[in-house]
């Protein structure tokens, strides 16, 4: 790929003439939409400008970069970004039929909105709503989990689940849920009831719908809410959110989980840059790795391909690397011989406790003759 060089004066012809590139304020950029800062050395790099860059880059590659990287998902099959390591093959790692992805995040940091984002960027649905949100004045939560094939296509070799929010008030219990769906798998129309719903009787799952190991998750948060949070000094939310981040279930390999910062737009350009940067260092991650700010339109009712490319694009590739991120962490099948050794470490379990329950039932029942030798 070419070298981006942000003061090439024909980038200028390159970006597309309709984006938004709110990031390119007066103290950054001049008139021509070039850096004032020489970024040639890149050890001299600020956070500040490694998101600039970042998002120069994003601009650069959207036009083209979209269609070719939409291409890439529709023709995705599980296990095509798998890459050979430690010598297993391709055929010898258990790899599901259709990758699971996972939104989570807390109570309306944008899950179902960005679920709605993904259909209309990748499944071009316009602005045919699939999954109901909390915003404007809605009270909605989503209170079973849901499905969706936002390529809308029958050979779609992944699915996204939207997922109910967690309350900062109670993340105990929402982490103990988070946990649940990465260790045991996800299914769709799965109650979310918590212990203080006012009806949670109905807990029943259909279990005609397909079990899905969670492959992999990716954190939603509402910038603007951990703006008001930086600047009024409660943190509470802020601190949930790491929580909910270093959940070591939601962690499958070395990586970061994916983070995915929504409702940008409702705040001004400076406060957009500088909460990405607190709320990365606060998390202790790189603040352009991984990390993506996603505006949904759609809740405006404006078409994303033609009012913002460069948004739509960075979503595409948060799915895209989260499709990389999870065909790398494939584990390999278990053979006879690892069956065999589950089952005796079973067996041995099991004799263990039995043998501690007789300890424990004998040690009872001489207590009583003990103490009747003493008297």
């Amino acid at each position: 790929m070419r070298n981006i060089s942000f003061s090439d004066e024909e980038q200028s012809d390159i970006l597309p003439k309709t984006a938004t590139l709110w990031w390119r304020t007066p103290q950054d950029f001049d008139e021509n939409g070039h850096l004032k800062v020489d970024i040639s050395d890149l050890s001299k790099l600020t956070p500040r400008l490694k998101i600039l860059r970042e998002m120069e880059r994003l601009a650069f590659i959207s036009t083209e970069g979209l269609e070719d990287l939409r291409h890439k998902l529709i023709t995705y099959r599980a296990g095509d970004f798998w890459l050979p390591v430690g010598g297993v093959k391709k055929e010898d790692m258990e790899i599901a039929p259709v990758i699971t992805i996972v939104l989570v995040g807390l109570c309306a940091s944008g899950k179902s909105s960005l679920v709605n984002y993904m259909y209309s960027v990748l499944g071009r649905s316009g602005l045919i709503p699939f999954a109901q949100t909390s915003s404007g004045n809605s009270h909605y939560t989503t209170m079973f989990l849901e499905e969706h094939n936002v390529l809308r296509s029958m050979r779609s070799g992944f699915c996204v689940y939207d997922t109910r929010g967690l309350d900062t008030n109670d993340m105990i219990e929402g982490l103990d849920e988070v946990s649940t769906w990465m260790t045991r798998g996800v299914r769709h129309n799965q109650p979310c009831f918590r212990h203080d719903d006012y009806n949670n009787n109905n807990k029943i799952t259909n279990k005609r719908y397909t079990k899905r190991n969670v492959d992999c998750a990716i954190i939603v948060a509402d910038l603007s809410e951990i703006n008001t949070a930086f600047i009024s000094g409660d943190l509470k939310d802020v601190v949930a959110l790491k929580s909910l981040f270093n959940n070591s279930s939601i962690r499958k390999s070395n990586e970061n989980p994916l983070l995915i910062l929504t409702h940008g737009d409702t705040i001004s350009a400076e406060e957009r840059i500088n909460s990405r940067l607190k709320i990365c260092e606060f998390l202790g991650i790189p603040e352009t790795t991984g990390v993506y700010d996603v505006a949904c339109l759609t809740e405006q009712g404006i078409l994303p391909e033609e009012s913002d490319p460069i948004t739509a694009f960075a979503l595409t590739e948060a799915v895209y690397r989260s499709l990389m991120q999870s065909d790398r962490n494939h584990q390999p099948k278990k053979k006879l011989k690892d069956w065999i050794v589950l089952f005796l470490t079973w067996i041995l379990c099991c004799i263990g406790a039995f043998f501690a329950i007789l300890a424990n039932f004998f040690s009872k029942c001489s207590q009583p003759h003990n103490k009747r030798h003493k008297y």
